[in-house]
């Protein structure tokens, strides 16, 4: 059975909030917990977006089970800025800290000025970076010409053993492209099928370490409460993941998808009041062999959500085999 884990989305909620969020998914029963890194929200109307590395920091002294974090150095951060964060965390918080590695979107990255890159110079450059990034953290000094630029870099401080840097992926190319690299592979969920070939091409290009799967859902005490949070927060679900990486503002996001009805929102997720149906869901999940699960739940206010999941899916995932506390 899988590793559950709760999903910190520094695009709805503030950081102090969050914080406090991520202390209670602990003491209720959540294994471990993983956060985005964005510039901007996907929607005004989500309205957040805090620096995830400050707060990971915080999270990491506040509680005691590892964290990860999904992130795209290679424009709006430089490589070896990245490596010196990560080596940080890592050395500060041995064995409890990963990042996940991807190309980024536009909407983040537009903000230093410099031109999105087309989807095949965005891949040359992700691989740039992984190498550049490897190679600090294994103590190298680096010099390195191509889409990035490093000139003698070193890192001073670094862990005894390097976090595992990981591959987000969402399509098998991508997934299999990563193989050679990457120390784990995070997607998201989707159609069985779908998810069963993202991690057959994961696997079967010699990918290693765990297969991790970002779950968003919305809960409310009622099924039509739970489908109007995912309608109000959520939407952006319903823009094609080719076009998602291209807008550059939350503003076009809601401008796409403002029209969606409430039902074509709830067609992108698990939104329930049923906390029975939740747990199904990851039962499947765990039956493909998903290795680690991180769940989001789309609202804003997080309390409910997890104190319910604490007291009704936990328990029964534990019993069907989840080991509690197990984080790596």
């Amino acid at each position: 059975m899988p590793l559950v884990g709760f999903h910190a989305s520094h695009e709805q909620i503030p950081p102090s909030a969050l914080l406090g969020d991520v202390v209670q998914a602990e003491q209720a029963g959540f294994d471990a917990a993983m956060c985005s890194d964005h510039w901007a929200p996907w929607s005004v109307r989500q309205g957040h977006s805090g620096y995830a590395w400050s707060w990971l920091a915080a999270a990491l002294q506040a509680t005691s089970f590892s964290l990860g974090v999904v992130t795209a150095p290679g424009q709006r951060y430089h490589p070896a800025v990245a490596a010196q964060k990560i080596a940080t965390l890592g050395e500060m918080y041995p064995g409890r800290f990963w990042a996940a590695i991807g190309s980024g979107e536009a909407i983040n990255e537009h903000i230093t000025g410099d031109p999105w890159p087309d989807k095949d110079t965005r891949d040359r450059r992700l691989a740039e970076t992984i190498d550049v990034m490897r190679r600090l953290l294994a103590g190298e000094t680096v010099t390195h010409e191509g889409t990035v630029s490093v000139h003698e870099a070193r890192l001073w401080t670094r862990p005894d053993e390097a976090p595992p840097l990981m591959a987000a992926a969402v399509s098998t190319e991508t997934a299999a492209e990563t193989a050679e690299w990457a120390g784990g592979l995070i997607t998201v969920d989707q159609d069985r099928s779908a998810l069963r070939d993202v991690m057959d091409a994961y696997r079967g290009a010699g990918g290693r370490g765990p297969i991790c799967v970002q779950v968003h859902l919305s809960w409310a005490p009622t099924d039509d409460e739970a489908v109007a949070i995912a309608h109000d927060q959520w939407r952006q679900s319903l823009v094609p993941a080719h076009l998602a990486w291209e807008l550059e503002s939350p503003e076009a996001f809601d401008e796409r998808t403002a029209n969606a009805a409430p039902s074509d929102v709830a067609e992108t997720l698990l939104a329930s009041s049923d906390t029975s149906r939740h747990l199904d869901a990851l039962l499947e999940l765990a039956e493909i062999g998903v290795d680690r699960v991180y769940l989001h739940h789309v609202g804003q206010e997080q309390r409910g959500f997890i104190d319910a999941f604490g007291e009704h899916v936990l328990p029964e995932l534990q019993a069907a085999g989840v080991p509690a506390g197990t984080a790596s």
